[in-house]
Parts: C-alpha cells; sequence; structure tokens
C-alpha cells in the first residue's frame, strides 16, 4: 500500500515532536506536514490529499471541532483525535466508534490506534466515518458540558475551584494562575488547555496570557497602539491586546 498521507495538527511543539517521533517508525506513513493552528490545518485539508490527520481537539483560536466543521465530507480524511481533557468529547466519540488519544499516551495506545487507522484507510472507509465524525461534531456543539469546578492538584492535596469565582487566569510559566479574589491556585496546564476548559460565554481570552471572566469587568479604556485597559470589579487592571480585540468585539456585539 502506498504510504498512508498523514498531518499533525497541535498547538503544542512538544506534542507534535511526540507524534512525529513515534510515526516516523511506521514504514508505511508518509507524514504531509504538521500545523501549529486550525486554520493552516484547514488550508491543508481543503487542498484534499490526507489520508490519515491527528487533530489536537484544544487549540487557541480555531479549535480541532472548528477545523472539520468547515470541510466537505469527501475532503476528511480518516481522524484521530488528540485531547487532554474534554471526557464529554471522548463519550462521543466512543459512542460513534472513534478513536482518540488521551494526553498523554504511550507506545501501545498509539499503535493500537494507529492499526485502527490504517483498517479504515485500507478499507477506504473515510466517506463511512466523515458521516460518524460530523455526527459526533453535531452532538458536541449542542450538548457540550463546560465544568462548574476546576480541580487544582498541590501533591496529593486536591482543591476544587468554583469556576464563577474565578477573576481572571493568567500564564505563569508551566502553570496558570487561577485569580479568585485576594486568592490565587495554580494549575500545570496550559492557557489553551484552560481556556478549553471554560466557557466562552463567560470567559473570554484577552491577550495570549490572561483569559478574563466577562462578568467581573467594569469598563475598557483604549490606549495608544490599539490595546485596551479592561477595569474589573474591585480595581484590578489588566490589558487587552490588540490581536485579540476581535474576541471582545464577538462578546459585545461589534462594539469595541
Amino acid at each position: 500500500m502506498e504510504g498512508m498521507r498523514t498531518l499533525i495538527v497541535d498547538d503544542e511543539q512538544l506534542a507534535r515532536d511526540r507524534l512525529r517521533m513515534l510515526l516516523q517508525k511506521e514504514p508505511d506513513i508518509a507524514l504531509v506536514g504538521e500545523c501549529k493552528g486550525g486554520q493552516e490545518a484547514r488550508e491543508v485539508l481543503e487542498r484534499g490529499g490526507v489520508d490519515l490527520l491527528f487533530l489536537d481537539v484544544q487549540m487557541p483560536e480555531v479549535d480541532g471541532f472548528e477545523v472539520l466543521e468547515g470541510l466537505a465530507p469527501e475532503q476528511l480524511p480518516v481522524v484521530v483525535f488528540v485531547t487532554a481533557h474534554d471526557r464529554y468529547a471522548m463519550r462521543a466519540f466512543e459512542v460513534r466508534a472513534l478513536d482518540y488519544l488521551l494526553k498523554p499516551f504511550d507506545a501501545d495506545r498509539f499503535r493500537a490506534t494507529l492499526q485502527w487507522a490504517r483498517e479504515r484507510v485500507r478499507r477506504d472507509r473515510r466517506r463511512e466515518l466523515s458521516t460518524e465524525v460530523l455526527a459526533a461534531l453535531d452532538e458536541l456543539r449542542t450538548r457540550r458540558v463546560y465544568p462548574e469546578r476546576l480541580v487544582v492538584k498541590d501533591g496529593a492535596r486536591l482543591t476544587f475551584v468554583r469556576v464563577a469565582e474565578v477573576d481572571y487566569v493568567e500564564a505563569a510559566g508551566n502553570y496558570v494562575s487561577l485569580q479568585c479574589g485576594a486568592q490565587s491556585h495554580l494549575m500545570r496546564q496550559t492557557m489553551a488547555e484552560t481556556e478549553a476548559q471554560l466557557d466562552p460565554a463567560r470567559f473570554v481570552r484577552i491577550h495570549r496570557s490572561t483569559i478574563v471572566n466577562v462578568d467581573r469587568i467594569r469598563s475598557l479604556e483604549p490606549l495608544l497602539g490599539g490595546d485596551c485597559t479592561v477595569k474589573l470589579e474591585g480595581g484590578r487592571q489588566l490589558t487587552l491586546s490588540r490581536s485579540y480585540r476581535d474576541r471582545m468585539r464577538t462578546w459585545m456585539g461589534g462594539t469595541v
């Protein structure tokens, strides 16, 4: 069989490196590219020629679901979803007999998933599977549930933080800091992973290192250069970066 033309899509460099390393050991795999964002991935897929897609579910700006929603059924390859947190998504995939890799995954799990994908590509089941993928996306779009609490691990201790009490989230090296009034809680995960856990109707990314609870916003004040100062209840001031103004504009109905 001609090498399976395979595309990796993940916003995290380490995740792409891990998948590439595993795929390069397989003689029947022909890597056609790597994408670190959803928009870039959609452009590649629209050109066709991809048999197998490893697709990160949680990505900023254009996530894995949005990548596929913009494609025609005949453009959809066999898809292996890669996810870190979305348990509801995993249930949807399982019901539809779709496969996924839960980060962090080991080599045995990867090989089993790759064998599943080989069989689908070999039997040319892509068109049949595209129906299942689109059905799963419809289910996720209409029924996706966001957590009401976040779990913070500190050694063996678990702290449950109510999402409604989070004022904003800040990047802190390899962690994110949940700011809740006078308290803060560190979680070892990326901003992109945190953003994917939060309801976009309640939380907006305003900077590459900041997500804000929109219920805490008191005012916006323009700055030179296109940025804005975001003033929260209680006096805290954050920066709305020019590159993230579209997100705030969408939330405000186009008035920023």
